[in-house]
């Protein structure tokens, strides 16, 4: 019988080895040693590459750029030395001299990029804080950015009907403040009491919830010491250099606030020399001041337009009367100034009947068109003019 093509024969079958097949056995496919040249090149290159991809590289440590390190440590904070000029369009040149003896430098900044990531907003950025001897100190960045803009809680920027509502006293009761922070919902402010306990533990899990915070600094009364604000008062007979001491330690109890509110203080206020190194030094230090409008004798206001800072005055006490029906009937009235002139500002404390008030009038009030706004975001800044 003739042999068979080998076309024609079956696969693996009647066929001699050939040199150059496997010795194992044949009809195993041969792999020309080019091709294996080219496929160990491919993994070299492959491997390469992941050692690349792995190798840690900044943007793998969000902490160094987040907080970054305070350029300057324990400097006084350079606001005398920064200027603003605010452009077209929203954008902000700030021109920065920290040392009157070395040159200064421009940044332009857009002030919707000043805030913190909320995810983050717990952790305060170390270039606004001054490592001092009674703790941790706010203080105007370096590049010009102030706690005001960085720790502010975002909202819309729209132009309608807007309500701020300050809930103060916190970290007194730890229960009290535990509820508050369960039921109030993230866009009303905060506000701590300095004498109160773990306050940095509490201000941060209200900044986690996306609230915005504010510190109650104690001020004489009249009727000091019959009433007593607590410890670290500033008072009106002190020399100023021994309340900036005072106010000092009370602001190194927490980080992450805006804003500083007087905590009684109807004496101290309504005089102008023990009040007027406070608002200097408040001011330099990039925060705010939230006046309880509780002293029409106030001299808040004068000494913040003169330092150029951020100013909030409280339009009414919400809970004056702690019934629910009073406390709804002045939340009412806000809605109604808000309306007319465009915000309001209410404050309250943190009892739980105004508490379960206010969670359940803000969520009626969106629903009518107002916005609830942070306390910052109707203070009255000449930065931002």
């Amino acid at each position: 019988m003739p042999d068979q093509k080998d076309i024609d024969r079956p696969l693996g079958q009647g066929q001699k080895p050939r040199a150059g097949d496997d010795f194992r056995g044949a009809g195993r496919f041969r792999i020309p040693a080019g091709s294996v040249l080219v496929g160990l090149a491919a993994l070299v290159v492959v491997g390469a590459s992941a050692m690349i991809a792995l190798r840690e590289q900044p943007f793998r440590q969000p902490e160094v750029v987040a907080v970054p390190e305070n350029p300057v440590p324990n400097a006084p904070p350079p606001r005398t030395e920064a200027q603003v000029t605010k452009q077209p369009g929203g954008a902000q040149i700030i021109r920065v001299q920290p040392d009157a003896t070395e040159g200064g430098g421009i940044v332009v900044r857009d002030p919707s990029a000043l805030q913190q990531d909320l995810r983050v907003a717990h952790l305060p950025d170390r270039a606004l804080v001054e490592d001092s001897e009674t703790g941790p100190l706010p203080q105007r960045a370096a590049d010009g950015r102030r706690p005001f803009d960085v720790y502010a809680r975002p909202w819309s920027g729209a132009r309608g009907a807007r309500v701020a509502i300050v809930i103060g006293g916190l970290a007194v009761s730890q229960t009290g403040t535990q509820t508050a922070l369960a039921k109030l919902p993230a866009e009303v402010t905060l506000a701590f009491a300095s004498g109160g306990n773990s306050v940095g533990r509490w201000m941060q899990e209200g900044r986690r919830k996306g609230h915005e915070i504010v510190l109650q600094l104690p001020m004489e009364p009249f009727d000091y010491p019959n009433v007593d604000p607590g410890r670290n008062t500033l008072t009106v007979d002190a020399a100023a250099q021994d309340n900036l001491q005072a106010m000092r330690r009370v602001l190194s109890r927490t980080t992450n606030y805006t804003t500083v509110m007087n905590y009684m203080g109807a004496r101290f206020t309504a005089d102008e020399q023990a009040l007027g190194p406070v608002m200097r030094e408040l001011a330099a230090r990039g925060l705010g001041y939230l006046d309880d409008g509780s002293s029409a004798r106030s001299r808040a206001p004068e000494l913040a337009a003169q330092e150029r800072m951020p100013l909030a005055i409280a339009d009414t006490q919400i809970d004056a009367v702690q019934d629910r029906t009073a406390i709804l009937k002045k939340l009412d009235e806000l809605e109604a100034t808000a309306r007319a002139k465009g915000s309001a500002i209410g404050i309250g404390s943190a009892f739980d009947l105004t508490v379960d008030a206010v969670a359940a009038w803000v969520d009626e009030a969106k629903m009518r068109g107002i916005e609830i706004v942070p306390v910052s975001a109707v203070a009255n800044d000449p930065e931002k003019r």
